[in-house]
């Protein structure tokens, strides 16, 4: 009997239709490189990754499993070893009549279904499960609370011959264990294993940064999950120093500086994934503090479609970005995924026609078949200096990390104008916000007229969770005093999450970007060359037809993508 194809399958239930499917193919053949046809629809948007599984396991003749909706036993889990569990991407579930399931990622691998009975002793039964469900459930089930309380207990009795520190005066009395002495310590493996565990715990829960903070009386780590910092970790103040020094050896950092800032970088493989950690380390009045910026290198293929554009702004931007000149600016805060949106752009023009030329404080993620340059103002390489170097290697594209002063800026403005591209990113509130910041840097209007083709402001908000999201009525008087853009007499619908498992209870699931794109125009120009006020030109791009931040965000709290507490915390707050 043939297998139903897996477009097929998605028509007959119903999750897509013919004229999409045929879409996707033809999307798919057009791929430089090869792609399932699953994978191009879950790109595309069309389909979630569970569709996508729960399509595979039919096409495969194996049961799906929803892990966080299957009552699994954890004792039956723990019968397999953590190492195996992550090596196979597989764990057992459940043991009705001795016979075990086994949710997989891959329930077609004969050898590592061979290789789990053989350490089980008993008939298994594969299931197929998502790879991320799958994820979740190792680090749930094989708990990490109890090894670190051994770690902590072990890095305790390490320490018992090395004398107490005086928390009481941190700065001055920091070096009373002496270098040599904690040269010995950060080998020790009780260290070495909590320095492990607080950063794959981390990577697991999805951290974006890591906090290492020392306390008057304890050591806390906090973790950055979805832009929002909370607490992970609490050790006891003993621990600080040889845990912060493991840290400080892990990034090339010299141990015995202590009274000035360091930067360095760890590189590490977590369930064959490359990651790179930027660690950054500061005296504080209890001792150094370090955060750890972490940056999944395989996320950066996230792709223009699963940024959050609606489909008009996408329309707009894609036209932006294929032009053959001109100056397009990403503005935002600190965190509001810039960088992501600036590599998402560079892999979609990425191709062997063109010449792309980056040039960045650091680099932080590589991208095969672009030139990449890490500025190093030690060695004279600036922003300014390298862009200068950058137009003399017959570029078509460049992209400059940030704009920073206006050396950078004129002559990022002088190459747009001279038939390059160039994308670079510049901190400002808005959109229109970006002519001002620019004027205020001392460029000519009529360079800013000429050589700005558009700006895109961008925010992220945080996913409603998927597994617990409920819909609810607001009050039609919450909409009325927030000014938000809706029929207040029609029946609207807002979702917000309850809390479960799957979201840590906090009712958010990973994050969104939300847009203000405003693409320079005849009227916005005159107003850049008559310097007027970002209020003016605000206004002139939304007769344009400009889709603010605010309206974004309120599309994607009617969408039921995020809440509109969210959208409070993130937009109008600001």
């Amino acid at each position: 009997m043939l297998r139903k194809k897996i477009g097929e399958i998605l028509v007959e239930w119903g999750l897509i239709t013919v004229e999409q499917l045929n879409t996707a193919v033809e999307a798919q053949q057009g791929l430089p490189t090869p792609e399932a046809l699953g994978d191009t629809l879950v790109n595309m948007g069309l389909i979630s990754e569970r569709d996508k599984v729960r399509c595979l396991a039919e096409q495969w003749g194996v049961p799906f499993v929803d892990l966080e909706t299957f009552p699994v036993r954890p004792e039956i889990v723990r019968e397999l070893s953590q190492e195996i569990a992550r090596r196979y991407k597989a764990i057992p579930i459940d043991k009705p009549d001795g016979r075990v399931l086994l949710a997989m990622k891959e329930p077609n691998d004969i050898y590592a279904i061979d290789h789990i009975r053989l350490i089980l002793g008993a008939d298994v039964e594969p299931m197929m499960a998502c790879e991320e469900d799958l994820h979740n459930a190792i680090n749930r089930y094989y708990s990490t609370e109890g090894s670190l309380k051994d770690a902590v207990s072990e890095a305790m009795k390490d320490m018992d011959g090395i004398g107490e520190l005086d928390v009481a005066d941190m700065p001055s009395r920091s070096d009373e264990i002496s270098v040599e002495a904690l040269r010995e310590l950060v080998d020790e493996a009780p260290i070495v294993r909590l320095a492990n565990m607080a950063i794959s715990r981390a990577v697991s829960e999805g951290a974006s940064d890591i906090h290492v903070e020392p306390q008057r009386d304890q050591l806390r780590i906090r973790y950055r999950v979805d832009g929002i910092l909370h607490d992970a970790m609490l050790f006891p103040k003993r621990v600080q120093a040889p845990l912060l020094s493991r840290i400080k050896i892990m990034a090339s950092m010299d141990i015995a500086e202590k009274r000035a800032p360091q930067d360095g970088r760890i590189s590490l493989m977590m369930d064959g994934r490359q990651y790179d950690l930027r660690v950054s380390t500061l005296p504080a009045v209890f001792g150094e503090k370090i955060v750890l910026r972490v940056l999944d290198k395989s996320s950066i293929g996230i792709g223009l479609a699963k940024l959050g554009l609606l489909p008009k702004t996408m329309e707009q931007f894609e036209q932006l970005i294929t032009r053959t000149y001109g100056i397009i600016l990403v503005t935002g805060p600190t965190g509001s995924g810039k960088s992501t949106t600036l590599y998402s752009v560079l892999a979609k023009l990425n191709s062997g026609e063109r010449n792309i030329v980056t040039i960045e404080d650091p680099v932080e993620y590589d991208l095969p078949g672009i030139t990449q340059v890490g500025v190093n103002p030690k060695a004279g390489l600036t922003f300014a200096s390298g862009l200068r170097t950058m137009l003399r290697q017959d570029p078509n594209i460049i992209m400059v990390g940030e704009i920073r002063d206006a050396e950078t800026a004129t002559i990022a403005i002088e190459a747009a104008l001279t038939g390059h591209l160039v994308i670079s990113t510049l901190h400002t509130n808005d959109a229109p916000g970006a002519i001002s910041r620019l004027l205020d840097m001392g460029i000519e209007p009529f360079l800013i007229s000429s050589a700005v083709a558009g700006v895109l402001a961008q925010r992220l908000l945080r996913v409603i969770c998927p597994r617990c999201k409920a819909a609810y009525t607001p009050p039609p008087d919450a909409i009325r005093r927030l000014g938000m853009n809706i029929d207040t007499g029609a029946k609207v619908k807002f979702y917000r999450g309850k809390g479960c498992d799957a979201c840590k209870q906090s009712g958010y699931k990973g994050r969104v970007g939300v847009y203000e794109l405003m693409v320079m125009n005849d009227d916005i120009r005159e107003l850049a060359l008559a310097r007027a006020s970002a209020h003016r030109v605000k206004e002139a791009a939304i007769q344009s037809g400009m889709k603010t931040l605010k309206d974004d965000a309120t599309e994607k709290v009617l969408l039921g993508i995020t809440t509109l507490e969210e959208s409070l915390r993130v937009i109008y707050a600001g």
